[in-house]
């Protein structure tokens, strides 16, 4: 059977998905790259906010309109399973806490294929789910809803995955969870113990660690900062504060202040001054005034990430933001949001500036446009470089010629090199 794969949400949902595609072509089944030529079309989907699941029923019917079987992941099913069972009667729908029966229940349904010819395709980017859950209480997520509580997977599981996708050809891992910064609090282990376990795999590679939050990275941050310098590790840190405002970070359930996050991200930058920080702000949260938007606006002008992911609030079904009385006007919530990231792009722009006419070595990731090619560089920032003889998986030296709000761009000076040591 041919088979069409479409995911949409985080890190998290990607590696799965990649999990699933494994399975199916295990079994059998003949991946293609575009729903019309396929027999059988696996959506993974995401709940964080409501566009985004709005795109996805519509993607949903647009696929079932084609007569194409269905299989619908994700953690629109661990919430919604009866409205979806109703309106897609004739789908495979599975949550992600019933992964591990994916491979039966598609033998059952779908039965098995020609497993003679099937070959997997290499990631650079290998994808390593460490966990499932998290232990907030976010007064506005239905993630939590979908995962459920921490679970955390064994270190040494963890390690043979990771050196598995190595000899796959991966060149990065991508260690991602719905909360990085918990992994192991369930177990007797933790994040810094794990990236050190990693960090030993021998081989030439990069590890990104993904989004943790502020109250989980507090009890571990001196020994995270360790972890973070290994050659091996990215500088490179999601640590989302949300807003600004003491107020409206309790009316969330956030667990930390704005003084903690200032103080963590402080300590990362004392030790590498020019590494990635990345955050998150929801405007228009529930009773959030002109005042806690300007709080939110100063804390990233007095921390200075170069990445900000800007949400304009979405209430969410059940969640008791969404029943709380003190809505925002959408367009409040928006014009905050312009705000937000007009501020975003000019201190991006000026964080990047810095490395105009340094000498970067990079790792090739992906291909560009307009024959280019992305690679990132210690800091995870991309670099786009014109293609010439470049493949994608090697390590490069490129000087540095320009700098935008989003990405770098250089030439190349050595096609080359060798990888992390």
């Amino acid at each position: 059977m041919r088979f069409y794969e479409e995911t949409f949400g985080c890190t998290m949902n990607q590696g799965e998905s990649r999990q699933l595609v494994r399975a199916l072509i295990e079994l059998g089944h003949m991946r293609v790259f575009t729903p019309e030529e396929s027999d059988l079309v696996l959506i993974n989907t995401c709940v964080v906010i409501r566009p985004t699941e709005l795109k996805i029923m519509k993607r949903l019917r647009e696929v079932n309109q084609l007569g194409k079987k269905m299989i619908i992941a994700g953690c629109l099913p661990a919430v919604s399973r009866a409205s979806l069972r109703k309106e897609f009667p004739e789908a495979m729908i599975i949550d992600p806490g019933h992964y591990g029966n994916f491979k039966n229940e598609v033998m059952e349904r779908f039965g098995k294929g020609d497993t003679s010819y099937n070959k997997l395709i290499p990631q650079i980017s290998g994808i390593l789910p460490i966990s499932q859950g998290c232990l907030g209480n976010c007064t506005y997520c239905l993630t939590k809803a979908a995962r459920g509580d921490l679970s955390s997977r064994p270190i040494e599981i963890l390690v043979a995955t990771a050196s598995e996708l190595l000899k796959e050809g991966s060149k990065e891992i991508l260690v991602t969870a719905q909360d990085t910064g918990c992994y192991g609090f369930d177990k007797d282990a933790d994040l810094p113990e794990l990236l050190g376990r990693l960090s030993s795999i021998d081989g030439e590679f990069f590890i990104r660690v993904g989004m943790m939050n502020p109250d989980s990275l507090e009890p571990i941050l001196e020994r995270m900062i360790e972890a973070y310098a290994s050659q091996k590790v990215y500088k490179f840190l999601h640590l989302p504060v949300q807003s600004g405002s003491p107020s409206v970070l309790k009316k969330m359930g956030r667990g930390y202040s704005p003084s903690d996050f200032m103080r963590q991200v402080e300590r990362f930058r004392d030790r590498f001054p020019t590494m990635t920080i990345a955050t998150d702000i929801i405007t228009g949260f529930p009773g959030e005034t002109d005042e806690d938007h300007e709080m939110s606006m100063d804390i990233i002008k007095r921390t200075r990430p170069n990445i900000v992911n800007v949400t304009r609030y979405s209430a969410r079904p059940g969640t008791p933001a969404a029943r709380a009385k003190e809505q925002v006007p959408q367009r409040i919530s928006k014009d905050r949001s312009r705000d937000m990231t007009e501020l975003r792009f000019e201190i991006a722009k000026e964080h990047y500036s810095q490395f105009i006419g340094r000498t970067m070595r990079v790792l090739v990731t992906e291909v560009g446009k307009k024959d280019t090619v992305i690679a990132r560089s210690i800091e995870y920032i991309p670099v786009v470089v014109p293609k010439k003889d470049i493949g994608i998986g090697q390590t490069i030296e490129v000087e540095i010629t320009s700098a935008a709000s989003t990405h770098l761009s250089g030439r190349l000076l050595r096609p080359s090199l060798q990888g992390v040591r």
